[in-house]
């Protein structure tokens, strides 16, 4: 591959390592300035001749046949434009290549074996357009207990002909469980934290959310589980039966969306929007409501993968130290009122670095970070962030309204004599007005690149 006359390596947005293919320059006399701006963009990746290294292919902008190519490539945080003579070798966007100086030449000395994290961004990225909240979608579910749903007409019949229609018994039974064991806004007392009952209902929550759903299968394949991931497949296989269609009909289906959810993807916190009323409006036919339910479930498995990914790069590319692995999901919870709201939850685990990575795990320290957001009707947006290592803990909260902040800083006093109680040692605890920075990730060449 040929490195382009007067090209200069720009930085481009932070990802993880470099991919290859071989540039080259030719070195006659006539063409001495490209050979100079060749040796001088090597030059300036650091790469000594016969040295290798690996590339990140971030681009193929112009396949130009069989055998060449123009291509971007990411080669230690930089980017370089190069025109491709690949011969046999197949390579797309994302593949890893490792190559090696040959005097002004780069040359392709082979492609890696795709990592796993490349696929589970891949399917990431498959998911992330058809995402649907799930405190609006479960908001439509419960609408539905009352509402039943509009049917389908059959082919030949007015859009018209046929009425409302309650729901299957085993749907209605599917929701009706699923909301009796959603978390609500009297589940958690003031002054219940010191309680063992309490962190064991938290836990039970966590599981239960959707995002452990294959692994909890995977342990008791049998078992009807309390799980909001499978109790909406159970919904959805009981909208089937009634129409008599197979779950390859529902593969078929596009799911509904919620624009909010398109413009980051993958951002944590999102804003929070309170949930529309559930009466506006006719009721959904069966077609809108499984669409609607493979928009939340594709939201439950943005989730999962989005974690596995985060984990699978420690925590992304920003700076400071990664965590070992990362869960992030959103909790839906009742307010008193019934309606259905978002606890949106990021929990990170670090490790000690350098030498602790050597030491034994009875040694090892570890730091967990809790990330916690969630919208209430009277005080407004708040956002906690909470640091545990060892029995040393730290807190932040943030609150929009004023008047919400005056409170927390009134009752910051009682949160710090409870986590003395706790034998906790206190080394922060703080409230401030606004919202923390938000960790913006980004979707590039079909590889997920978060930076806090």
């Amino acid at each position: 591959m040929k490195l382009p006359s007067g090209q200069q390596p720009t930085t481009p947005p932070a990802q993880p390592a470099p991919q290859a293919t071989r540039p080259a320059a030719t070195t006659g006399d006539a063409r001495e300035p490209v050979a100079t701006s060749a040796r001088q963009l090597l030059d300036q990746l650091q790469l000594t001749n016969r040295e290798t290294t690996l590339a990140r292919v971030a681009e193929i902008i112009n396949r130009q046949g069989g055998n060449s190519a123009d291509l971007l490539l990411d080669i230690r945080g930089k980017s370089l434009l190069v025109q491709a003579a690949v011969g046999k070798t197949e390579l797309a966007t994302g593949d890893w290549v490792k190559v090696m100086r040959a005097g002004n030449e780069l040359q392709l000395m082979g492609k890696l074996a795709p990592a796993p994290e490349a696929g589970i961004a891949r399917a990431l990225a498959q998911r992330l357009p058809w995402q649907q909240t799930l405190d609006a979608g479960l908001a439509k579910l419960m609408d539905a207990l009352t509402r039943g749903l509009r049917q389908d007409p059959l082919p030949g019949q007015l859009p018209l002909s046929r009425g409302t229609q309650p729901l299957p018994e085993a749907a209605r039974l599917a929701i009706e469980q699923l909301v009796a064991r959603l978390p609500s806004g009297s589940s958690l007392p003031p002054g219940s934290g010191g309680q063992d009952t309490t962190a064991q209902q938290v836990r039970q929550w966590l599981s239960e959310s959707g995002l452990f759903a294959e692994s909890r299968l995977a342990q008791t394949p049998t078992a009807q589980l309390p799980d909001l991931k499978l109790a909406l497949g159970r919904v959805i296989s009981a909208l089937l039966a009634q129409q008599g269609s197979t779950p390859e009909h529902f593969n078929r289906l596009t799911p509904m969306s919620t624009p909010e959810l398109m413009q980051a993807p993958l951002q944590f916190p999102q804003p929070l929007t309170s949930t529309q009323a559930r009466s506006d409006g006719e009721a959904p036919s069966v077609g809108q409501m499984l669409r609607l339910l493979a928009g939340m479930l594709n939201r439950i498995t943005v989730n999962q993968l989005h974690s596995q990914v985060l984990t699978a790069r420690g925590g992304g590319d920003a700076a400071g130290p990664a965590p070992t692995s990362t869960l992030v999901l959103d909790l839906p919870w009742l307010t008193p009122q019934n309606e259905p709201r978002l606890a949106q939850v990021r929990i990170e685990q670090y490790s000690e670095e350098g030498e602790s990575e050597r030491a034994s795990r009875a040694t090892a320290t570890a730091e967990w970070r809790l990330s916690l957001t969630m919208d209430l009707d009277e005080a407004g947006p708040l956002h906690f962030d909470v640091a545990l290592r060892q029995q040393a803990v730290s807190a932040r909260v943030w609150a929009e309204k004023q008047t919400t902040l005056r409170h927390v800083n009134r009752e910051l006093p009682a949160l710090r004599q409870s986590l003395t109680d706790l034998g906790l040692e206190v080394t922060d605890l703080d409230c401030r007005r606004g919202a923390p920075q938000s960790s913006v990730t980004r979707l590039e060449h079909r590889l997920v690149d978060t930076r806090a």
